[in-house]
């Protein structure tokens, strides 16, 4: 028996491999632009294409609302985000329940008295206790990323929440960001991904963990440092060559000095003449102190001295760059086309950027709507973070799982680790950077773990068993709507299938659910 699952398992392995090459036109379920009531099999490939991945529940109820309603929700979901009565507590659990700013207090105090414990044993003992709250920390908010992305009905808000994120990387390994990228995500990120960019801009450069990350916090008067700038014109908005220059970094450096972080509940004590400039709010300060008053010259504009107005006046003139308008729409589209824009949706979506002040949902929608989007489905290879929670959303629809850790681990082991990325370019979204023999040879292991069996997702606490569960892909939605769409190939592979768990892995591991 062994041998016979070993060699179906190699079969679909070649397959994959072979299907990564592939162009888009070479997808099986490649679906023209859809008719006026859309087929179960392109209802599929829409969902799959704007979700964390198509599920049995999913499907029903895009078939129920039908898909004008059920993008409208998407597009416009209420705020807080919504979450199954069975998630809830899972997430609340998870969540700590004092603030970022209690929080950061607690931490400076412990660190400080680490730092300060004469005996040696003692002092190692109290660091390694401050490495470990900050890792429970980063792990926490993973999982909870994790939760909200596989069970959360806000869809489309979810994905947009990653790819904003990515966009406005911070890796939590840096300094003490761990403890506070939770946070990040939930307030930052989050609540803005569907609505105006310059918020979602002005939201990223306030957060502490923001300000760390780039080096903000050592940006002073006459000790410039220009990294957040940089990044913030080069990766975030404007976009290398698109016409600013290394002065117009160095002026918004010189706007952006006084940003920083105050972890402490002293006053912060400033001149009588600039007392009215201090802005405080929680860990975020502007401290007019630290801040260079004098004249600057910004994409043409002069900005005058006015403390922390300078640095809203400088994100209104980058937000609304026609440069801002093309960079972040090519990429938004890039991102769930699976590839660059054409030159007209290119300008069509920009337009829509412009006319409606940065609307994200309006540029949604007209990219949703557009004939390249149906076109795409679902051509697109899946980076490791759709794949696998993909893989998660089809195996365990309706069963949350209780335990993030292995799904952590695979994303780790696929190159993609959740708040991973150390370089703050964010992880690349083409097809290329996951296609590689070396990927898909992990992409097959993992598939075979999420495939056999609960793999430790249903563990409620370390050293008890996982609770029984077992992944139920050959469903009603697998036969009615997604086998009509897989090559000869893949039928042959499932075929050779000899229990339901070689089924699952070999599923998995097939082109079609690559992409």
């Amino acid at each position: 028996m062994g041998a016979v699952v070993s060699a179906a398992a190699r079969g679909c392995r070649r397959a994959l491999l072979a299907a990564a090459a592939l162009p888009l036109a070479a997808c099986p379920l490649a679906a023209a632009p859809s008719p006026a009531t859309p087929s179960p099999a392109e209802d599929a490939a829409f969902l799959d294409a704007l979700t964390w991945g198509a599920s049995p529940s999913s499907f029903a109820e895009l078939r129920a609302k039908g898909r004008e309603a059920w993008l409208r929700e998407q597009l416009h979901p209420p705020t807080p985000s919504r979450l199954p009565a069975a998630v809830q507590p899972v997430i609340d659990g998870l969540t700590p329940k004092d603030s970022l700013y209690e929080r950061a207090l607690y931490l400076d105090a412990f660190k400080r008295a680490a730092d300060s414990e004469p005996d040696p044993e003692a002092r190692k003992s109290a660091e390694h206790a401050f490495q470990v709250l900050l890792q429970d920390a980063g792990r926490q908010a993973a999982s909870t990323t994790i939760l909200r992305a596989l069970y959360a009905p806000d869809q489309l808000r979810e994905r947009l929440t990653w790819f904003w994120f990515n966009r406005f990387n911070v890796h939590q390994g840096k300094a003490t960001i761990r403890a506070g990228i939770g946070d990040y995500v939930d307030t930052a990120i989050r609540p803005r991904a569907l609505g105006r960019f310059r918020d979602l801009l002005e939201a990223s450069l306030r957060h502490p963990a923001m300000l760390r990350y780039l080096d903000n916090t050592d940006n002073a008067a006459g000790h410039i440092n220009e990294n957040y700038a940089r990044e913030a014109m080069e990766l975030h908005t404007m976009g290398v060559g698109s016409g600013y220059t290394q002065a117009d970094v160095e002026a918004l450096a010189r706007i952006l000095t006084g940003v920083g972080v105050a972890p402490t509940r002293d006053e912060t004590k400033v001149r009588p003449e600039r007392r009215a400039d201090l802005l405080r709010d929680g860990l975020f300060v502007f401290n007019p102190n630290r801040h260079d008053y004098g004249a600057k010259l910004f994409l043409g504009h002069e900005i005058r001295s006015q403390g922390f107005a300078e640095v809203e006046e400088a994100l209104d003139l980058i937000a609304r760059s026609p440069a801002t308008a093309r960079n972040v729409t090519r990429a938004l589209a890039a991102y769930y086309l699976g590839h660059p824009p054409d030159e007209a949706l290119a300008a069509q979506l920009a337009q829509v950027f412009a006319r409606s002040d940065g609307d994200i949902a309006a540029v949604m929608e007209a990219l949703v709507r557009s004939p390249a989007f149906a076109a795409s489905q679902p051509g697109q290879f899946k980076d490791p973070m759709r794949y696998v929670l993909s893989a998660l959303r089809m195996a365990y629809d309706g069963r949350v799982i209780l335990n993030a850790g292995p799904v952590l681990g695979w994303l780790n082991r696929l190159g993609e680790g959740l708040f991973g990325r150390t370089t703050p370019d964010g992880y690349p979204t083409d097809a290329a950077a996951w296609s590689g023999p070396g990927q898909l040879a992990a992409r097959f292991e993992v598939a075979r773990q999420i495939g056999s069996g609960p793999a430790g997702l249903f563990k409620p606490a370390e050293g008890r068993p996982d609770e029984p569960a077992f992944p139920l892909i050959a469903n009603g939605f697998y036969f009615t709507v997604l086998e009509g769409g897989l090559s000869p190939a893949t039928r042959a592979a499932l075929a050779q299938a000899v229990s339901p768990q070689d089924w699952n892995t070999l599923f998995l591991a097939s082109p079609e659910f690559a992409r």
